[in-house]
């Protein structure tokens, strides 16, 4: 299965997304992110399919709240950065 990983800097940050993203019904599960895609060491990523992301990103920008980076799983299991 293809999903994102929005990446986010703190936990409190993940817990925010995460929240926001459920009220708006949309599933989103946090996790650490792994450590290929972690450039500052510990972070926190929150998973969402891939066909509500777009919808996804439209609440998050309503809320304020700004994803660092977005990562899509490719079909080896490894992660590629998306450029928004």
């Amino acid at each position: 299965m293809v999903y994102y990983l929005i990446v986010c800097r703190s936990l409190t940050y993940a817990q925010r997304t995460a929240s926001v993203l459920e009220r708006a019904g949309i599933t989103a599960h946090i996790l650490r992110s792994p450590k290929s895609i972690s450039k500052e060491g510990c972070s926190h990523s929150v998973k969402v399919s891939q066909r509500r992301l777009a919808d996804a990103l439209v609440v998050l920008n309503r809320m304020g709240l700004t994803p660092q980076r977005i990562y899509i799983t490719e079909s080896d299991g490894s992660y590629r950065e998306v450029r928004l």
